[in-house]
């Protein structure tokens, strides 16, 4: 395995000096080693994958240095445009080190690593879109032992080329790395117990849409524990961002029907502009579970205690807008604003971190979907 120090010198002997990127659970060991290591305008987690794409063509536009992106395979869908319509040797030739997490990776044998169903597919195509989009690649991993030659060369290929290239990391590529941050949101109530108290009360009549990662898992278990149907919940467990959407689709075909959405803090940053448009939606209770992280694929940090969400509601349309700071106050809240009229955003305050033993969904995706179009009719 790659030590994260030994890669950390590996960028520096490659001069590279500015990191970005969205969290990956692949990459987590590395990133913690680079946000303790790196200053925080060197390494900047940011928003979404196209937007780190745009924090490294405007480094190289103001150094002259290559800086390294990196993702989820499942990103790559985010970083095209700004790849291909900006950064292509063909356009502006920007040189850019991308450093891919490779989920649901294809076997030599044909076979797939065992992995979440959202990444079947994209880790069969994750090296196409790459040969597609005419960006040389190398993949590393665990037994991977010249990494400084490696990225030196990749460094070197993306100056030659005017253009993006990428280091596509397998499974347990990484050591793991110990972060010693404290958590300063600790004295909240856990997400999953959040979602508990949000649904414990809630009108069997109300459609659900989750956000994907730990979210949906927790609220897949929390139905069965308390022996509540599932059939009214669709949990979004791809597509990262895309949850308040959904449910704004849903809300505008349906608008005698209430609509829920439990989003995270992460999700909602991604695509923010969105909530200009699920504002709109009178029917449409907006939950974010904030716990200031990308909790599902390790915890770093996100700008979700820097903002403040219920301004930003107000400014984008909802007519309604709170924050709950206490476990005590949630379903009585949630219950309140979905009964009133016109959108609300409620911001739930919560700690990051999950269960040891929490399950994944064991439900077929097409039985969900068909159970969930179902209670939409009924």
């Amino acid at each position: 395995m790659i030590e994260p120090y030994s890669f950390l010198s590996a960028l520096r002997k490659a001069k590279i000096k500015f990191v970005t990127g969205v969290p990956d659970s692949l990459l987590k060991d590395i990133c913690a080693y680079i946000d303790k290591k790196f200053s925080k305008k060197k390494h900047i987690i940011a928003t979404n994958e196209g937007s780190a794409v745009g924090l490294a063509i405007g480094h190289y536009l103001a150094t002259k240095k290559p800086a390294l992106v990196y993702m989820q395979n499942s990103g790559l869908g985010n970083s095209i445009n700004p790849t291909v319509s900006l950064a292509d040797p063909k356009v502006y030739g920007i040189p850019i080190i991308f450093l891919i997490g490779w989920r649901g990776e294809n076997l030599k044998n044909g076979r797939q690593i065992n992995d979440e169903p959202q990444h079947l597919k994209q880790g069969k195509i994750t090296l196409q879109q790459l040969k597609i989009l005419g960006i040389p690649y190398k993949t590393i991993d665990c037994k991977t032992k010249n990494i400084n030659f490696i990225l030196l060369k990749l460094k070197k290929l993306a100056l030659k080329r005017k253009g993006p290239v990428a280091l596509v990391a397998r499974k347990g590529t990484f050591l793991k790395f110990k972060t010693s941050k404290i958590d300063k949101m600790s004295n909240f109530i856990s997400r999953e117990n959040a979602i508990n108290q949000i649904i414990i009360k809630l009108n069997k009549k109300v459609a659900t849409i989750s956000t994907t990662g730990m979210a949906s898992r927790e609220l897949f278990e929390l139905r069965k524990f308390n022996k509540q149907s599932n059939g009214g919940d669709f949990l979004t467990i791809g597509g990262m961002g895309h949850a308040n959407q959904i449910a704004t689709g849903i809300a505008l075909e349906k608008p005698q029907r209430k609509i829920l959405c439990i989003d995270g803090d992460g999700s909602v940053l991604m695509h923010m502009g969105s909530l200009a448009v699920s504002a709109q939606c009178s029917n449409l209770t907006h939950i974010i579970l904030n716990n200031e992280s990308h909790d599902s694929v390790g915890g770093q940090p996100t700008k979700g205690g820097e903002i403040n969400f219920i301004k930003i509601a107000k400014a984008c349309g909802y007519k309604n807008a709170k924050i709950v700071t206490k476990s005590s106050e949630i379903s009585r809240t949630v219950n309140k604003e979905i009964n009133k009229k016109g959108s609300s955003l409620i911001v739930i305050k919560c700690r990051k971190g999950h269960r040891s033993n929490l399950d994944r969904p064991n439900q077929k995706l097409f039985k969900s979907k068909k159970k969930f179009m179902d209670f939409l009719t009924n």
